[in-house]
């Protein structure tokens, strides 16, 4: 992917893109990726860096929705059960299964769990990753040590799949790509272009980067832009009303010791009626998630106070280690673009998680909702709506079995494997400079040859972006990626031409945003 290559495909005015997308999150790569692979010309904008906002603050999972399933939404739960087996099959580089553990403590529980698990193995059929199986109290001890030992009967075993968000954005921006889309961050939209029936005809939009303001032309146009939709249907209507209620989800990272062991947990019943998860990811723990309404979308949201001492009262419940706020490695927080419930209703995790598209007078698609298991449906569902916004016949969707950039059939080792086929040619990249061989942070694997790969060939433009999404540095160890940050930003201002100053705000800025993943002791 080369940000330049892409805006000189700018340069016709007179071209007319078939659809152009404005959010470069799960959504609207899947909508691109969709669309590309139809043989459709696509434009795809985002203001900000790819998955920079809610895709890049998930749980980390690829599942088909347990919670889902106990509140009877069947149809989303078949839905994301295939999606969840097609996505593993796509992109085996970024996706593995994972085996989660219920503690059993009632008979009642160990009853209604088995049951509900066995109907969730038969509903992903031939997909499935694996049967559930109820274990013993010894072997639930001997897989997670650090269980509530008291009045505990066993466990429920079941397997779901567990990924690298803001990296399989990354790689479907590469697919979507290479198969003939055109994808720029950093490129916000600045107003809709309509004929004088009311009709959109295009949009404008500013490159961030080169200061320059743009206007293009297209017969379909997709507002995919998560929790910030309402500003696009604004935009296209100023008396639209708002569609979308922000929910907040916190997640904390902590040592991996605090389970023991290389299966998740899954606390059933949180005092919310939330469900909260306890799972391995990239060598620590990753716990969560909180379920927060705030009114307003922000691009960096905060973790409350509150959110922090109910996820580590809800796990201190289940382990005998008990995790503090001393303990706490990282704290990082998402939006989900729920949709707005109806006045006088406010409980956010009885709104339903599937995508709703909504098209407007003017021709305005808007995808919202959705969750990144079925980003893959929400882009062909999306995409279906071509022909009745331009009268053309579309060819069908293959994205079920449309590799994802960097597919293997054998998985480099080590950190290299979420590179999948593109490991080795990093790795040449690395024996032309001795520099690019050296280690960015001592307990970290990654080297800084990643870093010149994710500016030439990822689009990365901001040390955030190689620090928080090419390699996950910050939501893994902020404390780490502050000490990193100067010899990354050297290392991209070599690759990206860049003079000292560049370097001197870049760390500023990264340090701003830094802070934010840094929880206080006391």
């Amino acid at each position: 992917m080369n940000r330049e290559k892409n805006l000189q495909q700018l340069q016709d005015k007179t071209k007319v893109w078939d659809i152009a997308v404005i959010g470069g999150g799960a959504s609207g790569l899947g909508v691109a990726l969709d669309a590309a692979s139809r043989g459709l010309s696509v434009l795809l904008v985002e203001k900000a860096d790819f998955a920079k906002g809610t895709s890049s603050r998930s749980t980390k999972l690829v599942h088909g929705g347990v919670r889902y399933l106990a509140q009877g939404q069947l149809s989303l739960v078949f839905e994301a059960l295939k999606e969840r087996g097609l996505l593993l099959k796509n992109a085996p580089h970024l996706t593995h299964n994972q085996s989660f553990l219920i503690p059993i403590y009632t008979w009642w529980d160990r009853i209604q769990y088995s049951i509900g698990l066995k109907i969730y193995d038969w509903m992903a059929g031939k997909l499935g990753l694996g049967p559930s199986n109820f274990i013993s109290k010894e072997e639930a001890l001997r897989r997670i040590p650090t269980l509530q030992p008291t009045r505990l009967q066993g466990a429920v075993v079941y397997q779901d799949g567990q990924f690298d968000d803001a990296r399989l954005a990354i790689h479907l921006a590469q697919t979507a790509d290479e198969l003939g889309a055109c994808l720029l961050n950093y490129s916000k939209v600045t107003g809709l272009s309509k004929d004088p029936t009311g009709k959109l005809t295009g949009l404008t939009f500013q490159d961030e980067m080169q200061k320059e303001s743009h206007r293009i032309q297209a017969k379909m146009i997709v507002n995919a832009t998560g929790v910030f939709a309402d500003k696009i249907l604004q935009l296209d209507n100023p008396s639209a009303a708002k569609t979308i209620q922000p929910s907040q989800g916190i997640h904390l990272i902590l040592d991996l010791s605090f389970l023991g062991g290389t299966d998740a947990l899954m606390i059933p019943k949180t005092k919310d009626g939330r469900v909260l998860f306890g799972v391995p990811w990239h060598n620590k723990l990753l716990l969560g998630t909180t379920d927060t309404i705030r009114e307003k979308a922000k691009l960096e949201p905060e973790a409350l106070q509150q959110e922090i001492d109910f996820v580590l009262e809800t796990a201190g419940g289940y382990l005998t280690k008990k995790p503090s706020r001393e303990d706490v490695i990282a704290v990082f927080a998402g939006l989900r673009p729920l949709a707005r419930p109806k006045e006088g209703s406010t409980k956010t995790k009885e709104i339903s998680r599937s995508h709703k598209i909504i098209l407007s007078k003017s021709g305005l698609v808007s995808l919202t909702g959705g969750k990144w298991t079925t980003y893959r449906k929400m882009g062909e569902d999306t995409v279906a709506y071509f022909t009745r916004i331009s009268g053309q016949a579309l060819p069908k969707s293959n994205t079920s079995t449309q590799k994802i950039h960097g597919w293997t059939a054998t998985i480099p080792a080590g950190h290299w494997g979420i590179y999948g086929s593109d490991a080795e040619k990093i790795k040449a990249l690395a024996s032309q400079n001795s520099s690019w061989q050296e280690r960015i942070h001592p307990q970290f694997p990654n080297i800084l040859v990643e870093v010149v790969w994710a500016c030439e060939q990822e689009m990365a433009l901001t040390v955030e972006d190689v620090l928080s999404r090419r390699i996950r540095m910050l939501i893994l160890d902020p404390e780490a990626a502050l000490a990193s940050a100067e010899s990354v930003a050297r290392t991209m201002a070599g690759v990206l031409h860049k003079e000292e100053d560049w370097i001197t705000t870049e760390l500023t800025n990264f340090r701003k945003i830094a802070a934010k993943y840094l929880i206080s002791k006391h």
